[in-house]
């Protein structure tokens, strides 16, 4: 079957067969998929529902809802499969005693990727239980309460919410990731003094201090003020090698001996050569994704 985009179309679930009645045939249900999807704002919904009063009631209480699209009904569980992997809907209303295949049956023949949020329909609350088992947001007991039905969508609403505040963060991250490149770092810097170029191999750096418009390289038993800023210095080193643990303090990983907690949050910062230095509150997040923390 072709669908035309914005059409409805209708067909017997299981076609009516020699000697069969009018009322077998119904309560298989009817197949109607909806195959316009182009309101992103609007939570597209599927119902797979075998007895036809419940299939009304939620498909007319669904049209209710400004933002629900109902996208398909469907009255058995093979075909909830091939709606749900082919129209991707937002939510499903999955009965849990659809014929040929269970609501559970029906979720576990899916195909792996984006899953579909999920509201269990049945008649009996107890077989419900079972249905957070596989992490369905809620279930409603027929007939379908109006109330219990805005409640359900409500969950679901915060769930996607939540799914699409999630999305556009690691959206965001994987376009910065994209863009940032680490800076090339030279293995050794020159700095001035006293009329003479000093040398410094990045590697026998143990930690910078900013001051002012320098920063104070501390390189074992020496320092070396150099004319940067700690910002503009940070750029210029690798941060797999250097770690920035406040706003005035700067440390190399390979002398980091331990961490110490302190209050509100802040920890003491060991370095081999026995110096201390404080990690404060805001800088935590750059150890934890060193896995030093």
């Amino acid at each position: 079957m072709q669908l035309k985009s914005g059409a409805l179309s209708s067909i017997e679930s299981s076609p009516l067969k020699s000697g069969s009645s009018p009322q077998a045939n119904a309560k298989s249900g009817r197949r109607e998929i909806h195959a316009d999807l182009s309101k992103q704002s609007r939570i597209s919904a599927l119902i797979a529902e075998d007895e036809p009063l419940a299939r009304e009631a939620l498909k007319s209480m669904l049209k209710q809802e400004q933002d629900v699209e109902v996208v398909g009904v469907l009255g058995n569980g093979t075909e909830a499969v091939e709606a749900i992997n082919g129209l991707q809907p937002d939510l499903v209303f999955l009965d849990i005693d659809l014929p040929e295949l269970n609501g559970f049956d029906v979720l576990a023949r899916l195909d792996d990727g984006r899953r579909p949020a999920v509201v269990f329909v049945t008649a009996n609350e107890t077989a419900a239980a079972r249905a957070f088992d596989v992490h369905a947001i809620d279930y409603l007991v027929k007939p379908c309460r109006r109330e219990r039905l805005q409640a359900a969508l409500d969950r679901v609403r915060e769930r996607m919410r939540h799914a699409q505040n999630h999305d556009l963060h690691r959206k965001v991250e994987a376009l910065l990731s994209s863009v940032r490149q680490e800076p090339k770092s030279a293995e050794r810097i020159a700095i001035k003094s006293n009329g003479r170029i000093v040398f410094v191999r990045l590697a026998d750096i143990d930690w910078a201090e900013a001051a002012d418009n320098y920063v104070n390289l501390h390189v074992g038993q020496d320092s070396h003020l150099f004319r940067e800023t700690m910002n503009a210095l940070e750029t210029r080193l690798s941060p797999k090698r250097f770690v920035r643990i406040s706003r005035s303090a700067m440390v190399n990983i390979e002398q980091i001996k331990e961490l110490q907690p302190m209050f509100h949050g802040e920890y003491v910062v060991v370095l081999r050569n026995g110096t201390k230095l404080t990690l404060t509150r805001g800088y935590r997040e750059k150890l934890r994704e060193l896995s030093l923390m």
